[in-house]
């Protein structure tokens, strides 16, 4: 085997590693409001559910050049955003979202995405989504190296659940029918492929 001290690497030769090797990832998409009232959108792989009980999920936004991301500048004033589940039938308006655009351009319209009313946020959701979850911001941390942050963790508690009627099923969401979109490395997704199961030991 190759064997790599990180510390020996360049910051883009560790994220090759890390992205190439931790597959595949969900991919949250995130809305959140500037402040002019401008309703941002973005998808963010480096996102999970790190707990049930509070009901909580992370999401780390890499920074550019050490500056915040709009997204992330958003979450951390307003403390509200959506997290949306990326599916087989909205994974390419969201790819659309990933451009570069300044933060008074809505990459909710670019993508012609729908902007739907959250329940107990003030951010909206996009109607496009088998899921979403609208989120307050409990925690945030900056991730930093030698003095300089490379990225922002945010972990937000879920304060309400919207899930497509056609999903759930006997309490429980039927992978099949969300059709989740996993991220890999490069320009490269994934499906979800077989299902198999294994019973965990008493």
């Amino acid at each position: 085997m190759f064997s790599f001290n990180p510390e020996n690497n360049t910051e883009r030769e560790n994220y090759k590693l890390l992205i190439g090797s931790v597959v595949p990832r969900p991919i949250a998409f995130v809305t959140t409001v500037a402040e002019d009232g401008t309703v941002n959108g973005a998808p963010f792989s480096y996102f999970n559910v790190i707990s049930s009980n509070p009901p909580l999920l992370s999401v780390s936004i890499q920074r550019k050049n050490g500056i915040v991301k709009d997204t992330a500048r958003n979450i951390l004033e307003n403390k509200e955003y959506v997290i949306h589940i990326v599916d087989d039938n909205n994974v390419n308006e969201i790819n659309t979202t990933a451009a570069s655009l300044p933060p008074n351009e809505s990459e909710i319209q670019k993508a012609n995405l729908t902007l739907v009313e959250s329940e107990q946020v003030s951010v909206p959701g996009i109607r496009e989504s088998k899921v979403r979850f609208e989120c307050i911001l409990k925690y945030s941390l900056e991730l930093d190296e030698n003095n300089s942050v490379g990225s922002d963790l945010l972990i937000g508690k879920v304060v309400r659940f919207h899930i497509d009627k056609e999903i759930y099923q006997d309490g429980k969401i039927n992978p099949h029918l969300l059709g989740p979109i996993s991220r890999l490395a490069g320009s490269d997704y994934a499906k979800i492929g077989e299902v198999f199961s294994i019973e965990r030991p008493k």
